[in-house]
């Protein structure tokens, strides 16, 4: 004899339950979010030496002295933001501080000795500063040698035809007066003019400043263009495997150094009517340092424009905060090392906890 069961008719389909959904992705919060963005720490150290500066030199507080800041990050900033995007493509450019002088030679010597408009001059100069970077970039991707040594080359070359060049022509280390020639006065409204703003006046060069920052930043984050920089700065051989044109990116990425540092040639040009043609040595390690300590590892691939304006701006600050507080400008080559050696620690660290919080 069985014994009934509360079944139901024979005939039904066993129950199934229904497919599990997958999980959500976890999201990360807003403060992991932020910590891993490449000019995290950078920011943090801004405000911190902004407020330290603030806080022991009387002189550092005022308007006027913040435009002298702004002013002294902006020569830095303008080429850094050229620097790191390179950095972020995995390449070096040690020829880029003497660089910045030869534009600013070629449009001096060439307007003043043959009576041409400056407008001329500035153009011709642009042209040689997209021509050396092209060398570089070009003399990197087909012969393989470290962009280190290719453009350490291009820095002892440039230096000595800026000064022998310039000798040359003009019997002495320096270009002549060119403040009455053609064009001056509409170049120097573009590369070196006063902003009045009401409560300070600024120089222009902080508008192209901030400017190449952003522009910098919508290629990094907003383009396909920024997509392969960082791919071919990671990983050169992955990235040349799924089409992106490696080789015409560091190129382009080596004729943009030539291109900022056009731009803050021509300021020094039109700020001073005369350049000097030993300037410039030495710059090239202070817009390296800038994009390190805005977030820019040394293997490339990582990095971010943002943060090297703050970097810049750091230097800035820096370099002006020991004059107002009454320190040893000497002591500023000491902070350049120091500041170097913690950001590469801590750019490490971030780039690490970020893969670890995908």
């Amino acid at each position: 004899m069985t014994t009934p069961t509360a079944t139901g008719p024979a005939d039904a389909p066993a129950p199934t339950s229904p497919d599990p959904e997958p999980p959500a992705p976890a999201s990360r919060s807003l403060s992991a979010r932020l910590f891993t963005r490449p000019e995290a720490g950078t920011i943090a150290a801004a405000v911190a030496i902004f407020v330290f500066f603030y806080a022991i030199a009387e002189p550092f507080r005022t308007l006027d002295s913040f435009s002298t800041v702004l002013y002294a990050a902006s020569t830095i900033g303008i080429v850094a933001i050229g620097v790191a995007m390179l950095m972020i493509g995995g390449e070096f450019d040690l020829s880029s501080g003497v660089a910045v002088t030869t534009s600013a030679l070629t449009a001096a010597l060439i307007t003043y000795q043959l009576s041409l408009n400056m407008w001329v001059g500035v153009v011709l100069s642009l042209l040689v500063a997209l021509a050396v970077g092209f060398v570089n970039g070009w003399l990197v991707v087909t012969t393989g040698i470290p962009s280190f040594l290719i453009t350490l080359s291009m820095f002892f070359i440039l230096r000595g035809a800026n000064i022998g060049v310039t000798k040359g022509v003009t019997g002495t280390v320096a270009t002549d007066n060119a403040s009455e020639l053609d064009g001056f006065a509409s170049a120097r409204a573009v590369f070196a003019s006063d902003i009045p703003l009401g409560f300070m006046t600024v120089k222009i060069t902080i508008l192209w400043w901030l400017l190449l920052a952003a522009v910098a930043s919508w290629i990094l984050f907003r383009t396909r263009l920024g997509n392969w920089i960082f791919a071919a700065g990671g990983n050169a051989a992955s990235a040349r495997a799924v089409g992106v044109p490696v080789k015409k990116v560091k190129i382009g990425l080596f004729m943009g150094v030539g291109f900022v540092g056009w731009i803050l040639g021509m300021h020094i040009l039109f700020n001073f009517s005369s350049v000097q043609s030993g300037l410039g040595v030495g710059n090239e390690l202070i817009y390296i340092v800038a994009a390190v300590v805005g977030g820019c590892l040394l293997t490339g691939g990582f990095g971010s424009a943002v943060g090297a304006a703050v970097g810049a701006f750091i230097l800035g600050m820096t370099t002006q905060g020991i004059v107002f507080a009454g320190f040893d400008p000497n002591w500023f080559f000491t902070f350049l090392g120091t500041m170097l050696l913690l950001a590469v620690v801590l750019n490490i660290y971030i780039k690490n906890y970020a893969s670890t919080r995908k």
